[in-house]
């Protein structure tokens, strides 16, 4: 679970790589929802 949380970055082969990075909290979603609506949406 703790390799979950870091970034990393595995690369595969030919210029590919895996990129996986810790999901953002849902504190921090919600703030940038808050800032940013929806153009067409009412307040």
């Amino acid at each position: 679970m703790a390799d979950d949380k870091l970034y990393s970055a595995e690369y595969i082969g030919s210029g590919t790589f895996i990129i996986s990075k810790p999901k953002r909290k849902k504190t921090k979603a919600r703030q940038t929802r808050l800032k940013n609506p929806k153009p067409g949406s009412r307040k």
